[in-house]
C-alpha cells in the first residue's frame, strides 16, 4: 500500500481524503494546525485499519518542513504527497483587502504549498517516482474581486503545477493541479454569498482520487462551473467582469 502525505488534513477536503485513503494496511501522515480536529480525523483513520502519523506544523515554516519530509522520506518514501493546506483571505466586510491578510494568505496558498511540494519533487526526481497533488481553484481561472489574494496564489499555483508537471513526467514523477468549484469545508463555511453547484468534501475527494488515479494534469469539478471558469480567460474584461459580480462574498469574522 502507498504512503501518502495530506497537508490540512484537519478538516474539510483534507480531512475527506483522509478518510477515503484510509484502509486496512494504508499509511497515512496528516497534517494540520488543529491538534483537535487533526487528532479526531487520525482516530477514525486507524479505526478504518490504516497506520496513521500526525503532525502539527505550519506549512510557512520552509526550514522545518524541508528538514521534516526529508526525515519521513528517508523512514518511508513518500508515494502521494497531497499539497492541501490553505486559507481565504479576503476582507470580512468585503471591504479591500488588508496587506496584513493578503501576505498570510499569499504566504500559505503558495509559499507554504512550494514549502510542502519541491523537497517531494527533489526527493522523487532522484528515485524515479512518486505523485503529487497542488489544490488550487477554479478561482485560479476566474478571479474573485473579494479574494485578491487567494484568487492570485492559486493562479500562481495551477501555473507553477502545470508547467513543472512537464518537467517531471520524464523522470517518473506524476504532478496534477486539482481546481476544484465551491465545497462545503468550515473553511468555506465562513464566506456569506452566492454558491452555485455546492459539494460535500466527500464528493470532492471522491472526484480528485479519480482523477488522481487516471493522472490527469487539471481535476476540475463540477465541470459546468468549471468551463465556465475557464471560458472567463477568453472573455473581455467588462464581460468577464459583469459575470463575476453575482459571486460577491463576505468573510465572517475568524475565531
Amino acid at each position: 500500500m502507498p504512503v501518502i502525505l495530506i497537508t490540512g488534513a484537519s478538516s474539510g477536503i483534507g480531512a475527506a481524503l483522509a478518510r477515503l485513503y484510509a484502509r486496512e494496511g494504508a499509511s497515512l501522515v496528516l497534517t494540520g494546525r488543529d491538534r483537535t480536529r487533526l487528532k479526531a480525523v487520525a482516530q477514525e483513520c486507524r479505526e478504518r485499519g490504516a497506520d496513521i502519523r500526525t503532525r502539527i506544523i505550519d506549512v510557512r515554516e520552509r526550514t522545518e518542513i524541508g528538514a521534516w519530509i526529508r526525515e519521513l522520506d528517508s523512514a518511508t518514501p513518500l508515494d502521494l504527497v497531497i499539497v492541501n493546506a490553505a486559507v481565504n483571505g479576503g476582507h470580512p466586510s468585503g471591504g479591500l483587502e488588508t496587506e496584513e491578510t493578503a501576505f498570510e494568505t499569499a504566504d500559505i496558498n503558495l509559499g507554504g504549498a512550494l514549502n510542502v511540494m519541491l523537497p517531494c519533487v527533489t526527493l522523487m526526481s532522484a528515485r524515479g517516482r512518486g505523485q503529487i497533488a497542488l489544490i488550487s481553484s477554479l478561482a485560479a481561472y476566474a478571479p474573485l474581486p473579494d479574494a485578491p489574494a487567494y484568487s492570485g496564489a492559486k493562479a500562481a499555483l495551477l501555473a507553477h503545477g502545470l508547467a513543472l508537471r512537464q518537467k517531471l513526467k520524464p523522470l517518473g514523477v506524476r504532478l496534477s493541479v486539482v481546481t476544484p468549484g465551491y465545497v462545503k469545508t468550515p473553511m468555506g463555511g465562513v464566506i456569506k454569498g452566492w454558491r452555485p453547484l455546492e459539494m460535500s468534501a466527500e464528493q470532492a475527494a471522491g472526484r480528485i482520487i479519480e482523477g488522481l488515479e487516471r493522472d490527469r494534469d487539471v481535476i476540475a469539478f463540477p465541470a459546468i462551473l468549471a468551463a465556465l471558469a475557464r471560458g472567463a480567460l477568453l472573455v473581455p474584461e467588462r464581460i468577464r467582469s459583469a459575470g463575476l459580480s453575482g459571486f460577491r462574498f463576505r468573510n465572517r469574522p475568524r475565531r
